[in-house]
């Protein structure tokens, strides 16, 4: 069964003067074990789709459904909490906090023990690739490779196997890009997690399993591989 699946979903922002409608009866379906690509020009509608998937709002038609279960019937701090993973193209790590307190955070709101959590950190770190001596850093000491690799510690820590990138490689050069990617695409393969990347990247977009287009709120095409 689909980890996440979307069913006729249609999206509209309205406002007192004009009603948009971003999203016209979208339908696919994302695996874990798969690294998924989302492309599309700007105003295509995917990133709506990305919030929608994250929990930020729900349809306005339609549903999304978490392992069988439609959003709409969740409480979607939780579902946000304990569910779904997001990494940005801005990191978004708390400036104050040390490396280790940033992975540590969504462990504590789901009342980990902190000894647990500062291991499981640990764990995490070695994992992205970094080594035990950032733990004590801030992120304003890190390169922007090594702060996207600790936001994808932090959103590995929340033991969900589902994980949305938005535009993950846009502010790193060629080389972090490509460390990025290779540590999202082992996620995917060697632990299981479902990753569904929005990106302007086709690079990106031809090493993913799965590649879904968007164009004007619709999927005008599928490409998957094997």
């Amino acid at each position: 069964m689909a980890i996440l699946e979307i069913r006729d979903v249609v999206y509209r922002y309205e406002s007192k003067y004009q009603t948009t409608e971003a999203l016209r009866g979208v339908r696919c379906a994302f695996e874990e074990g798969k690294f998924y690509a989302l492309i599309g020009k700007s105003g295509s509608g995917k990133s709506t789709l990305l919030s929608l998937m994250a929990g930020l709002m729900l349809p306005t038609e339609g549903e999304i459904l978490y392992r069988g279960t439609s959003t709409s019937q969740m409480d979607l701090d939780r579902y946000r909490r304990e569910n779904v993973a997001v990494v940005y193209q801005s990191f978004r790590l708390f400036p104050l906090l040390t490396v280790e307190e940033n992975v540590t955070y969504p462990m504590e709101l789901r009342g980990v023990p902190g000894k647990e959590a500062r291991e499981t950190a640990q764990r995490l770190i070695r994992r992205v690739d970094l080594p035990d001596t950032v733990l004590r850093r801030f992120p304003g000491m890190l390169s922007g490779g090594e702060q996207q690799r600790v936001a994808v510690a932090r959103a590995i820590s929340m033991d969900s196997k589902l994980l949305l990138a938005d535009e993950p490689t846009g502010n790193l050069d060629t080389e972090n890009s490509d460390r990025v990617v290779e540590l999202l695409l082992s996620l995917a393969h060697s632990d299981g997690y479902c990753v569904i990347v929005v990106t302007h990247d086709l690079e990106i977009a031809g090493r993913a399993d799965c590649v879904y287009k968007m164009r004007d709120g619709k999927l005008s095409g599928m490409q998957e591989k094997g």
